[in-house]
């Protein structure tokens, strides 16, 4: 079995090297063209990696949109802080406040 494996292999390079010496110009240029379509596909600035930039570009856009309505947000809670309603929002919501005679519930999310 192994010395028709050896056979079959070496059936293989001898149809090779004739096709090349057939037409060497011919298999040249394949060779060529195969390797800068390689090149071309998985170099530093290839295709490949290009796709992999712009689906990070594309995660990086949307977590800088969030990011931005985060600051506009804070920016709206500093210019509404000076006013009594938002002061005592505040209090109630994050120290858990309460005016006098109010009951207070406090109800946490799992």
């Amino acid at each position: 079995m192994l010395t028709t494996v050896f056979r079959g292999v070496k059936r293989l390079g001898n149809n090779l090297w004739e096709h090349i010496r057939s037409d060497p110009k011919k298999f040249f240029f394949r060779v060529l063209a195969a390797f800068i379509v390689i090149w071309f596909l998985f170099d530093d600035y290839g295709v490949v990696k290009r796709i992999r930039m712009e689906a990070e570009r594309r995660i990086l856009l949307d977590r800088l949109k969030v990011e931005q309505q985060k600051i506009i947000a804070n920016e709206l809670r500093i210019q509404h802080a000076h006013d009594p309603d938002s002061i005592e929002k505040a209090a109630r919501e994050k120290y858990n406040f309460r005016k006098p005679g109010e009951t207070l519930y406090i109800i946490k999310d799992k």
